[in-house]
């Protein structure tokens, strides 16, 4: 029994788990590009997400059968995602400070050029755009799939829904199509170094929202949502608006404002 409206979590192995395959999963990363082996590393892999996996099933457990997030814990979710989503701001904002920083005034490394000499820019009228609207066509397209969730248009939702799915896994291949074709690489001097960190690390974002709305579907076909209570998905909205906000910021200051 208890007098609070607080969610005690109860003991769990998957924290210390989860922080051991991380750290395992780092150390066979380093043996993979020193050494070359890539057993251990594919290993750990699917070790982290056995156990991602299963937290996240205790989680999901906790707030749909056992009743456990009331409205104080899902207000609390919330803020806690608001600074996680403020950190992954300023996660890019020292990326966007090390660009300005290295475009505004270029060194003498470089000749004073941006870009550098023989770098051989993107066009930002070419795939650049294209996957611009691909993102932007998404964001209106979840906004629309929340409208439908609002509005018990449960139908409407699940194909909404897929449409947003598959326009940020076309988003994904199109970028993959980029990076084939760049005429630089990450070891092309900063410029190589900033573009590939800032559009590659925006694309783990869009990767990690991808699965995001993946599981809400999932969530969705197995009736754990519903008009009133669909806070997972809520988080995945917030996320992968988030990550639009940032391409545009991308496509503005990397691709189009240096053409």
């Amino acid at each position: 029994m208890k007098n609070h409206p607080f969610h005690m979590v109860t003991l769990s192995p998957w924290p210390i788990l989860l922080s051991l395959c991380l750290m395992n999963l780092l150390m066979s990363t380093l043996i993979w590009m020193y050494l070359y082996t890539y057993i251990m590393m594919i290993f750990n892999f699917f070790t982290f997400i056995y156990c991602l996996i299963h937290w996240f099933r205790d989680v999901i457990r906790e707030s749909t059968f056992q009743g456990c997030h009331t409205y104080m814990v899902i207000k609390f979710l919330k803020f806690s995602m608001i600074l996680f989503i403020i950190s992954e701001l300023f996660f890019f904002i020292s990326f966007f400070w090390t660009y300005f920083h290295s475009s505004i005034v270029p060194n003498i490394e470089i000749n004073m050029m941006w870009p550098p000499k023989n770098i051989n820019f993107f066009n930002p009228y070419d795939i650049p755009l294209l996957n611009s609207i691909i993102l932007i066509t998404s964001g209106i397209t979840v906004t629309w799939n929340h409208y439908c969730m609002l509005n018990f248009k449960y139908k409407l939702f699940n194909y909404t829904l897929i449409i947003t799915i598959m326009l940020g896994m076309y988003f994904s291949l199109i970028q993959y199509i980029e990076y084939y074709e760049a005429s630089f690489t990450f070891n092309d001097g900063i410029y190589g170094s900033i573009f590939f960190l800032m559009t590659g690390f925006h694309g783990l974002h869009v990767i990690i929202g991808i699965l995001m709305l993946l599981s809400c579907y999932i969530r969705f076909k197995m009736n754990q949502f519903s008009t009133i209570h669909h806070f997972n998905y809520i988080l995945s909205l917030w996320y992968w608006h988030f990550v639009d906000v940032i391409w545009l910021f991308l496509y503005i200051f990397i691709y189009w404002w240096m053409y």
